[in-house]
């Protein structure tokens, strides 16, 4: 089975300079393409991206589900590798989604660590073990056969945030998932820019409103104004 990657990028020049090489060098012939579906980044990511071979469309909605909805439907894999682009992959990446794929799983994700070892984020990395879906969520990356991510109509794109959420709760309802138990390696810049307790508090609000079907927008809005960003 070929798998397609898909990068959702803004600004991430820096990453996709180390992951699109990587992804050619661990992937070998089973990646059909790599993707990046960039959001009108102002760095040189595009350039970047081509430079290292990856095949690069730009959408005209900046928005992760617009992006990867965009790249998958240039894909021609029979499997669909979401990566978020400051994710650092294990090189068995190929194997393990394979082996899954076989052993009749529709889709699934890595548990994951992150690039620091505070004390409260390695707490927050030993939930990933979990099934609940508070322990979820794109960081892990995803990978989902192209006929099931078709049959769900893929991400639903009024989701400017949260979209990951929404897509794993439609998919684990309707079909099988599977937790890889190794781990990728997250960035913790999110939790170095602000702290521990603030970007808890933030994902916290959001979920409850998520639940409570808040309007996207509003959710996004929000979490904008409780958090910086770098």
């Amino acid at each position: 089975m070929q798998i397609s990657v898909i990068i959702p990028t803004l600004n991430e020049q820096k990453n996709i300079e180390y992951l699109v090489p990587f992804l050619k060098k661990n992937g070998g012939s089973t990646i059909a393409e790599i993707i990046v579906a960039d959001g009108g980044s102002e760095d040189n990511t595009v350039e970047s991206a081509k430079r290292a071979g990856a095949i690069v469309f730009t959408s005209s909605v900046q928005s992760r589900a617009a992006q990867m909805n965009f790249g998958a439907r240039h894909a021609s894999g029979e499997i669909l590798y979401f990566i978020h682009a400051d994710v650092k992959l294990i090189p068995s990446f190929v194997t393990d989604i394979k082996l899954s794929a076989e052993a009749g799983f529709h889709s699934g994700c890595y548990r994951y660590v992150f690039d620091s070892a505070k004390t409260m984020l390695r707490i927050n990395s030993y939930c990933t073990r979990f099934n609940g879906i508070m322990c979820r969520g794109g960081d892990q990356t995803l990978f989902v056969l192209k006929s099931t991510f078709d049959t769900l109509g893929g991400f639903n794109e009024k989701f400017s945030i949260m979209e990951d959420y929404d897509f794993i709760i439609r998919l684990r309802r309707n079909f099988s998932f599977r937790i890889i138990p190794k781990n990728v390696v997250v960035s913790a810049r999110k939790y170095e820019t602000n702290s521990w307790l603030r970007v808890q508090a933030a994902n916290l609000t959001i979920f409850i409103m998520f639940f409570l079907k808040h309007p996207p927008e509003k959710m996004k809005t929000l979490y904008k104004k409780m958090l910086r960003y770098r």
